[in-house]
């Protein structure tokens, strides 16, 4: 299944370690996210959290870019999104990027 990697950054002030409103949001959705991902047939390979940069970095591994956009619909995730500036882009593991320069002429 194809890759995807989001990173999600916030303000200061936007940080739920400081700010009960978004903590709220954020509880949600993580109690909600197995579910979530399980209805759209998404895997969560890591995410990773730089707190001091107040940025967040996922890699989900889905069947398509649709069943992850439709993931983004659910309201839960919509919630934490308007806290947050997101970008979500397709990548691949080193060993298929190397691979895929080996077949090159």
């Amino acid at each position: 299944m194809p890759l995807f990697l989001q990173t999600l950054r916030h303000s200061p002030e936007s940080c739920a370690i400081h700010n009960e409103k978004v903590r709220k949001v954020f509880v949600d959705l993580l109690n909600k996210m197995p579910q979530l991902t399980k209805k759209y047939g998404i895997k969560i390979v890591g995410g990773w959290t730089s707190v001091p940069e107040h940025l967040i970095v996922i890699v989900y591994d889905a069947p398509n870019l649709e069943a992850l956009l439709k993931f983004s619909m659910e309201p839960e995730v919509i919630s934490s999104i308007g806290f947050q500036m997101v970008e979500t882009r397709p990548v691949m593991t080193l060993e298929e990027s190397f691979a895929m320069l080996k077949l090159m002429k």
